[in-house]
């Protein structure tokens, strides 16, 4: 199932802390990556499926523009996707699964706006303040400038939740025709856009209450905006917290060409290779 914010006790740890859930429901894909397992799984992501676990567990997680691979879901929300450690190895998966070529550096300067709400979600401080460090970071390295946005968009929980009705409802809503709008808008003047990946930190096997850890990305599932899920550090008590980058439809190049020039301009941990151990 997704992971909506509390998907009830459970025992699957992440391998970063025992102690804490590696997210959901891919979470099986990202913790054997994180874990160096495997170097790469394959994974679903309907809300989040494959970004949430990928952030929790200190990853790699890519969400392509939705119609690229058939949809798994009856709403049409639902899209395979990769979750490795590098770009190279994403990459790798689009060229054998989506027929992609290898995108190059980048020849210019991408424009890029950060939003650390999206104007609905409470986020964790710990996840703002590594967010806001590490995309400054970037910018200060990589071929990036950051651009000044005032972004407000709607919650889209009702309009999740209503496409994947028993029935879904299928009429244009007025949420998700405001929220289309202004993305079109936004992505005509930027390049990019980056935000947390989820609001929250990886919670306990009790669950998050009531925060709800697909804020940050089940919009771009009813929207069908590629993005990826990037490491960005740790907190302060060890836990991963990821960085999502979205771009506009079908510029799945420029998602990859900027995850490339974050690779390489903000150093990422790992784990040791199980196989070391």
């Amino acid at each position: 199932m997704e992971d909506l914010g509390y998907d009830g006790p459970g025992k699957d740890c992440q391998p970063w802390r025992a102690d804490a859930t590696p997210g959901g429901s891919s979470a099986g894909s990202a913790a054997a990556v994180a874990a160096g397992m495997v170097p790469l799984a394959t994974a679903s992501d309907g809300a989040g499926s494959t970004r949430i676990p990928a952030a929790w567990c200190g990853v790699v997680g890519y969400k392509p523009t939705t119609g690229l691979l058939p949809a798994r879901d009856r709403a049409g929300l639902g899209t395979g996707g990769p979750v490795a450690r590098s770009i190279a190895d994403v990459e790798l998966y689009r060229s054998v699964v989506l027929g992609s070529e290898p995108v190059p550096p980048l020849s210019r300067t991408l424009r890029v706006a950060c939003s650390l709400t999206l104007g609905f979600n409470q986020v964790d401080p710990e996840v703002a303040r590594v967010v806001d460090r590490v995309v400054r970071m970037w910018s200060e390295g990589g071929r990036v400038s950051l651009q000044e946005v005032d972004l407000i968009l709607i919650d889209p929980a009702a309009s999740w939740l209503a496409k994947r009705r028993k029935t879904p409802d299928t009429k244009v809503r007025d949420d998700d025709a405001a929220n289309r709008a202004a993305l079109d808008d936004l992505f005509g003047s930027v390049d990019l856009l980056v935000t947390p990946t989820t609001p929250n930190l990886p919670h306990g096997h009790g669950g998050p209450g009531k925060v709800m850890s697909v804020g940050f990305t089940w919009l771009f599932n009813i929207t069908g905006h590629p993005a990826i899920s990037l490491p960005g550090g740790l907190s302060a008590g060890g836990l991963p917290v990821g960085v999502q980058l979205v771009a506009g439809h079908h510029r799945d190049d420029v998602l990859m060409a900027a995850a490339a020039d974050y690779e390489r301009n903000v150093p990422w941990p790992f784990l040791p290779s199980a196989c070391s151990r």
